[in-house]
Formats: structure tokens, C-alpha cells, sequence
């Protein structure tokens, strides 16, 4: 293997390690707000979680992801490449590997519809 080519994997685990251990971190900075307040935590503990994976996305996975929260009763792949203004051709597989990390990083939910039809919503 090449020696560039072992740095960039090195580098890549080193950033999902980071991004894992962040998101144990929030959640065990949440339970104690869970445990006070339990009318609000669940909301906040959703808010928290999602602050902190922000960090570990790419500017594409952010803005499937803000097409996704925008609609609130899910968006096909094909949907979200359109709004984000790729061309019709190209949309849905534009779409798929951010969708592929989002679903990863449980921020969004996948639901399979009738056939092969499936949508996605945010947690």
C-alpha cells in the first residue's frame, strides 16, 4: 500500500473516532438534563446531538440535510438533488452518499414505501 494512501485512511478513522466519541459525550452530558426536566429533555437532547454532529459534516451532507428538516413529510432522493439544483438526470444519485452518512449518524430516518419507492425524514 502506499504510504499517501495510508495517512489518508489513518486520517479518515482518526475523524469517525472523533465524531463517536463527541456524540457519547453529548449524550452523557444530556441524561443529567433528562433526569430534571423530563417534560423538555427530549427536545433539547435531540438539539444537543445534532450540534455536535454539525461538526463532523460536510457542507453537502449539511444541505441534504437542511432539505430534509424543511420537509416534514419526507423527501424522495430525486426530491432532494432537485432542490439542492442538480439537473433531473443526476439528482438522486447526487443525493444518495450524503443520505448514506446522514442515515449513519441517525439524523434523518429512511422509510420504504410501495416497490422501490423510499423517502426520508429527519429525526
Amino acid at each position: 500500500m502506499r504510504l499517501a494512501h495510508k495517512r489518508k485512511v489513518q486520517l479518515k478513522l482518526q475523524k469517525h473516532i472523533k465524531a463517536a466519541v463527541a456524540n457519547v459525550q453529548a449524550t452523557k452530558k444530556a441524561k443529567p438534563v433528562v433526569e430534571k426536566k423530563v417534560a423538555v429533555a427530549p427536545a433539547a437532547e435531540k438539539v444537543v446531538a445534532v450540534k455536535q454532529t454539525d461538526v463532523a459534516l460536510t457542507p453537502k451532507q449539511q444541505q441534504v440535510l437542511d432539505i430534509v428538516v424543511s420537509n416534514t413529510d419526507g423527501i424522495n432522493p430525486k426530491g432532494i438533488g432537485l432542490a439542492a439544483g442538480q439537473e433531473d438526470a443526476k439528482a438522486a444519485s447526487w443525493a444518495t452518499g450524503a443520505l448514506k452518512k446522514l442515515l449513519e449518524e441517525n439524523l434523518v430516518v429512511k422509510e420504504q414505501l410501495a416497490g422501490n419507492k423510499v423517502i426520508y425524514k429527519a429525526i
